[in-house]
């Protein structure tokens, strides 16, 4: 057993791990500065407006049901008190985003302005009819109390200006507050049904209007609340990214902005039972919506992430070519320079993350990158005893950083990227030691000049 070469494996990988501790403190500070960068953008919700949620307009018909106390004599009766939602007919709705941007120190978060028109029909409720009503067990009778439209808003901060709501042509003040434990902010306003008494639901089908415009961060969804919805979203923001319940059924996405369109029914989503709160629904928070989010074209603390979880394999294969070197060339290097080396690498991965809090991701990856392989290519000269050879390596080193920004702006293709990177660099190392013998490494050499 060569028990020089067992000795120097032990304490290079013995290196290894330190800077391995090292990768991952900076992965650490990574992360930190990640959620700083995601306090503050809470931060800027809290002062502006956060992600909206948009649903209605819909009828709430606020009823008792009076009961019969079963087991009593003589008969006792009960009430309870529920509510009957009643749900559009059709639903339109035309939406135009304003993005923008708000900073808070060096972080900011992408914010909108929303105008909206929202049309369609909803049946009014026939209030003198229990036929539609669900009976319970022991039912006596129905006490029909005053309906009112709520109409949901996810932040009510946000409102920009009062919404006009028209009930089959008349105008409707909105006031603040749902009056709906399923909607926990929005506006509602008492309508007049009188003249729904008597008919057949086609009679009482009136139309609606309802102009709203809002503020919000980041994404914005809409509830197909209707039986048949229609939505129609454009913006200027050239980077939108469809993550709602439904994907929208046409969409356009140029450099000038996005258009999208969602056509959904109520056979395809469970936001009634939502928003009337029945049993295995959903979280009522959480409505099912067709949404949008405005994405950044360059999310630097995920790109540093994914930068750093490459930075053992760059110091692995930065060793592996060192010690190619010393194989082929019989030079003596020692674990110190190893692990200065190493952190010059690791050295890297730092300065990507703090430049590119404050230029461009690309300007910082070019300023790090060329600041890590001038330092180690001016250090290689001296360790490897020629300009020529730490100029050489310096050259091997700039082809693998630029393989690693392939990775980074690669996202699909990564992990076919990263092997070949891999299988490329084996092929070199079996090629270079092919003719080595294992057997004599290790023994003592002269150092090359």
């Amino acid at each position: 057993m060569n028990k020089a070469l067992f000795y120097r494996i032990v304490i290079i990988a013995g290196v290894i791990l330190l800077l391995w501790t090292a990768l991952q403190m900076v992965l650490g500070i990574v992360r930190e500065r990640s959620q700083y960068r995601d306090a503050a953008e809470r931060g800027i919700w809290q002062s502006y407006a956060g992600p909206q949620t948009l649903s209605g307009p819909i009828i709430v018909v606020p009823y008792k049901e009076v009961l019969t106390v079963p087991g009593t004599v003589p008969p006792q009766q009960r009430e309870e008190t529920r509510r009957l939602l009643v749900f559009p007919k059709t639903l339109q709705v035309r939406a135009e985003m304003t993005p923008g941007e708000r900073y808070r120190g060096i972080h900011k978060t992408i914010v909108y302005e929303t105008a909206s028109q929202w049309s369609g029909t909803i049946a009014l409720p026939d209030l003198n009819s229990d036929e539609d009503m669900p009976k319970s067990a022991g039912h006596v009778r129905f006490v029909m109390g005053q309906p009112y439209v709520v109409v949901g808003v996810g932040d009510m901060r946000g409102l920009l200006a009062q919404p006009v709501l028209q009930l089959d042509g008349k105008p409707i003040a909105l006031q603040q507050g749902t009056r709906l434990e399923s909607l926990s902010q929005g506006l509602h306003a008492r309508i007049d049904a009188s003249s729904a008494a008597g008919k057949p639901v086609e009679s009482r089908t009136v139309p609606f209007k309802l102009t709203l415009s809002v503020l919000g961060a980041r994404s914005i969804a809409m509830a197909p609340v209707a039986d048949h919805n229609q939505f129609t979203l454009k913006s200027a923001w050239p980077h939108p990214s469809f993550d709602g319940d439904f994907l929208p059924r046409q969409r356009t996405v140029t450099d000038d902005g996005f258009i999208a369109e969602w056509s959904v029914t109520s056979f395809n989503t469970r936001v009634r039972d939502q928003l009337a709160g029945n049993p295995g629904a959903g979280d009522v928070m959480s409505l099912q919506a067709a949404s949008v989010t405005l994405m950044e074209p360059v999310n630097i603390y995920v790109k540093a992430e994914r930068a750093v979880k490459y930075g053992l394999l760059f110091v692995l294969l930065t060793f592996a070519g060192l010690y190619m070197f010393e194989l082929v060339k019989r030079l003596r290097i020692h674990p110190i320079q190893y692990l200065l080396a190493g952190m010059a690498l690791a050295m890297f991965f730092l300065l990507l993350v703090s430049l590119s809090e404050h230029v461009p991701f690309l300007v910082a990856y070019l300023a790090a990158s060329a600041a890590c392989i001038g330092l180690l290519g001016f250090y290689l000269t001296f360790v490897l005893h020629s300009w020529q050879r730490g100029a050489g390596f310096a050259g091997l080193l700039t082809a693998l950083y630029g393989a690693l920004y392939g990775l980074l702006v690669s996202e699909d293709n990564a992990l076919v990227l990263g092997s070949l990177l891999l299988f490329v660099m084996l092929a070199c190392i079996m090629a270079v030691t092919r003719k080595v013998d294992w057997y004599t490494v290790g023994t003592p050499a002269e150092s090359a000049e």
